[in-house]
């Protein structure tokens, strides 16, 4: 006892004492952070320090506040922006045949494309003083949404004026001349804009790009004046072929010390009129089928004025800065927008298919294996909505969470790939005969397009959530490398000590914490809620607790080569956006109300989270290089092992009885999803409802032909007749039984094409 009494003595006075915690911890520690800091490049600074931290800080701490996640207000459009719902959006959606758009012209009617510009369709975050729409970042993204369950095509050219492009640019950086010169006639559909970063050797590492814009004197308007010798070769531009201005990203040299004595001022922005001399636009790319506008750009030689820089010449080298918080805006917006379009269409279609279709004298959504399909289809399709309102309600809060979208964009593309396969393979030969009446293949063929926008998936997952994540969220990490990167030693280490101790005791209590809720099960862990879900928001807080104590594990052991271990790092980052999704989820439960027939689409959603943390822990433990550490770690999170599991058969076929009832629930679950009566959807809800209808006159008709009342021979209509000549039916059953019946037959049937006239 006394031994134990002198060594706590000791490490009271070590730590208590200035001087010599700088000498023995301090100083040493400082010492070896600078050495294993992970080298940051200029490209990489800059986006570490771009965009806001937000919810993922809080899920970062340890300990996240619940409250806080409540008290963030309720995305909901305004009156004008659902009046634009009603209106515009629906009439717009009218006027698209998707099949004759993809498949015959590869290109919108141009009454549709007279009709996106006259409704100010491109214009949507532009203010009203310049014509613009300036809707809220909820209203761009379920008016894109809702667009995209009718076409695709339509939904990327809406999408792309409204999120990175010139607007988005000229509103945050343009000046005030440059915003009156174009935000007016880009909001009347008189100019056309794209944006062009990408190019053959340079896809999300803008730092690489070879584009070079070199300070020099030219004429321009018939007079000499600086400007820059612009050269370019872009390609996967979207609106490219028909943009009638260029925004263009390069790298900006000064090697006559024309502007100053910096020679390479690094990414700039400029605005470029596509008719401008030397500015080449109309090649088309023809991604996977996809008929909306993509292509290249290139200019050799071209001369522009240095005011057409985005910003003026104070713009010149800050390209970069501003296209990180752009893309993290539309990166929030767009992409989720697309990707819950998929579930609300897949989620309501699947579910009438599942009814309608029949095997073995029994609907198909009857079958187990179906059924486990169409929950997964169920229980993602609330998760992506969730995650849609709450990242794009982040944006209205007029943040830019970098970390967040990155998350909203890898996931919830994924989702939605996961969502479309489930749907394609319920629908089987259906889903994959191309033709007028299939609402599944366009979007099929699409999925992987938006999965490559903004860098592959690979690239988002592997480098940006958790790089990012780890470094901006972290409350001590960002601020003691800018302790580190000060010129001042005394001053640098005076700073890092007192970090230092705060870091100390912030990682003792994630640990204590960690391993006291893994014991107990979380529960003495408090929730903000009772009932049904207050035990997740318990166990969500402790994994948080296991992913602030892992982290500083992780980055404590490996330093500055966690940077270059990106198996182990995504799987951290893995723990975040699960976090972060099931916290969606949440939100939106307590803002509709906490539906109760929602219930089972929370559990399942939670608990995949859940269970998808659990797996991405036990990789890291599996993977981690230290045996020891691995050991400890393991103990500490999950003392009693790992419990997660994915959501139960109970729970799937709950949310399959859900999704296979009319009503108030399944409309408010695809609500987004637009139900055309003279396409394939309207055949097939039509169908559904009838079906469900007339459900008990069908099942008594097949227990007649068990019986053997009716012949069990006779096709389904001989067996309608046959039952109504021998009184078992009423003639007007009979009638609505034959009728249901030939919206059934239409609704599975699939496109045929005569010989040649494909």
């Amino acid at each position: 006892m006394s031994v134990f009494i002198i060594l706590l003595v000791v490490v009271v006075v070590i730590f208590a004492v200035k001087d010599i915690r700088l000498n023995l911890i301090s100083r040493p520690t400082f010492k070896m952070f600078k050495k294993v800091l992970p080298p940051l490049s200029q490209t990489e600074r800059e986006a570490m320090e771009a965009g806001d931290v937000w919810w993922d800080g809080e899920l970062f701490s340890g300990n996240p506040d619940w409250q806080k996640l409540h008290n963030f207000p309720k995305p909901e459009l305004s009156a004008k922006e659902s009046d634009f719902m009603d209106n515009q959006v629906n009439t717009l959606l009218a006027m698209l045949d998707d099949y004759q758009i993809v498949q015959k012209d590869k290109d919108l009617p141009k009454e549709v494309w007279d009709y996106l510009k006259t409704e100010g369709f491109f214009a949507l975050i532009i203010p009203e003083k310049f014509g613009g729409r300036e809707f809220s970042a909820i209203a761009n993204s379920t008016i894109v949404s809702k667009i995209a369950t009718k076409s695709l095509t339509a939904a990327v050219t809406v999408m792309v004026p409204n999120s990175l492009g010139p607007g988005e640019l000229l509103l945050h950086y343009g000046t005030k001349e440059q915003q009156e010169r174009w935000l007016p006639t880009l909001a009347n559909g008189k100019d056309v804009p794209c944006f062009a970063l990408t190019g053959p050797e340079a896809g999300s590492d803008a730092g690489s790009i070879p584009d070079s814009g070199v300070v020099c004197k030219g004429q321009h308007n018939g007079e000499e004046v600086i400007g820059l010798r612009l050269n370019w070769s872009k390609r996967y531009i979207t609106l490219a072929p028909i943009a009638t201005v260029l925004g263009l990203a390069f790298k900006m040299y000064d090697p006559d010390g024309l502007l100053g004595d910096e020679k390479e001022l690094g990414i700039t922005c400029a605005l470029i009129p596509t008719d401008h001399e030397g500015v080449e636009t109309g090649e088309r790319h023809y991604p996977l089928n996809m008929a909306f506008m993509n292509g290249t750009t290139y200019g050799k030689d071209v001369f522009i004025p240095l005011d057409w820089i985005i910003g003026g010449q104070q713009g010149a080298g800050r390209g970069w800065r501003m296209l990180v918080e752009c893309l993290s805006a539309g990166r929030g917006i767009s992409l989720p927008a697309l990707s819950t379009a998929t579930g609300h269409l897949a989620s309501k279609m699947t579910s009438a298919y599942a009814m309608v279709r029949q095997q073995f004298g029994v609907s198909i959504g009857q079958f187990e294996g179906v059924q486990e399909a169409l929950a997964r289809i169920g229980g993602l399709t609330y998760t992506l909505e969730s995650a849609r309102l709450m990242t794009a309600g982040a944006i209205d809060l007029k943040l830019s969470p970098s970390v967040v979208t990155a998350i909203a964009k890898y996931h919830m593309t994924e989702m939605g790939r996961t969502v479309m396969n489930d749907a394609m393979d319920i629908h089987s030969g259906k889903g994959i005969q191309v033709g007028p009446n299939n609402y599944l293949a366009h979007g099929y063929m699409g999925i992987p397009v938006s999965i490559t926008v903004e860098g592959a998936n690979i690239l988002t997952r592997n480098l940006m959530i958790f790089g990012q994540g780890a470094t901006r969220c972290h409350p001590f990490v960002l601020k003691e490398m800018e302790a580190a990167a000060m010129e001042d030693d005394d001053a640098a280490l005076d700073q890092f000590d007192s970090l230092l101790m705060k870091h100390i005791l912030f990682a003792a209590s994630n640990a204590g914490m960690a391993f006291l809720h893994g014991l107990t099960r979380s529960c003495f862990a408090k929730a903000p809620v009772c009932g049904a879900t207050a035990v997740y928001y318990k166990q969500l807080s402790r994994m948080s607790r296991g992913l602030a104590f892992t982290t500083d594990v992780a980055m404590l052991v490996l330093g500055g080569e966690l940077k270059r271990k990106e198996m182990i790092s995504a799987r951290l980052g893995d723990v975040l956006s699960h976090l972060y999704l099931a916290s969606t989820v949440l939100k939106r439960f307590e803002d509709e109300g906490r539906q109760q027939a929602d219930l089972p689409f929370v559990k399942y959603a939670i608990e995949n989270s859940l269970y998808e943390i659990g797996q991405a822990f036990d990789g890291f433990f599996k993977n981690f290089s230290n045996p020891v550490v691995n050991f400890l770690l393991k103990r500490i999170v999950f003392p009693l092992g790992n419990h997660y599991h994915k959501p139960s058969d109970e729970t799937a076929q709950s949310i399959c009885e859900h999704m296979t009832q009319p009503g108030v629930f399944r409309n408010r679950l695809t609500h987004l999803c637009y139900v055309d009566e003279n396409a394939g959807t309207g055949v097939m809800e039509n169908a559904f409802l009838a079906m469900h209808d007339m459900q008990t006159q069908f099942k008594d008709l097949k227990q007649w032909q068990r019986k053997g009342k009716v012949p069990a021979t006779l096709d389904i209509e001989s067996a309608i007749n046959y039952a109504l000549e021998q009184g078992f039916l009423e003639q007007a059953d009979a009638d609505a039984m034959h009728h249901t019946n030939k919206l059934r037959k239409q609704a599975i049937a699939v496109d045929n094409f005569k010989p040649g006239e494909l």
